[in-house]
């Protein structure tokens, strides 16, 4: 059975990652129900936490594969100055992981989990990001103007604080936007 031939189900109700998907050429159909908790210790080592997540959402999905079926599960994390930035609670949260940002260079870590009826693979992908210092009002326009809560780390490289904030970038920038497509086609084809 070739690629093609198979039914790719993509576990994410994330835009960027569907944009992603479509960008790549793949049919596919979303599927978000899932029993998941997003939880881990408080010693998960910061890398693995992705990768656990991306898992779990992957096992937590609503019923098990058919045959010819390939779930995609992901999750991405910011990790700036020895914290982990997941998606802002609130505005004051938002505005608080900018202020974090700006200036530094963070990592951005996205895993991904593929699996079907035989199979299983996870693996993770990591891009740095470097951000300029970034003025309160800056900060305030893009939460104000793009409500960034849905998103690891408080913003989108793909939106208007990636345009004149972000000063360069080592690795995947969909690594960044969530989804490392590169390696992600990789693993499809070995499927």
């Amino acid at each position: 059975m070739t690629l093609a031939e198979k039914k790719i189900i993509l576990g994410s109700a994330s835009p960027r990652r569907k944009e992603i998907l479509e960008g790549m050429g793949l049919e596919f159909e979303v599927d978000t129900e899932n029993s998941f908790k997003e939880e881990y210790g408080p010693d998960t080592p910061h890398e693995q936490i992705p990768v656990l997540m991306s898992r779990g959402k992957s096992h937590g999905f609503h019923r098990p594969l058919e045959n010819g079926e390939i779930l995609i599960t992901s999750d991405t994390m910011v990790l700036c100055r020895g914290q982990v930035l997941g998606k802002p609670k609130d505005r004051e949260d938002a505005v608080r992981m900018l202020r974090l940002l700006s200036g530094h260079v963070h990592r951005v870590i996205t895993a991904v989990t593929l699996r079907d009826c035989n199979r299983e693979v996870t693996f993770s992908d990591t891009s740095y990001v470097h951000f300029k210092d970034l003025s309160d009002s800056e900060i305030d326009y893009y939460t104000d103007t793009f409500r960034p809560y849905d998103k690891a780390g408080a913003y989108a490289i793909q939106e208007w604080i990636g345009y004149v904030g972000i000063t360069k970038i080592d690795g995947s920038y969909y690594t960044i936007m969530g989804l490392p497509a590169h390696r992600v086609y990789e693993e499809l084809l070995k499927f």
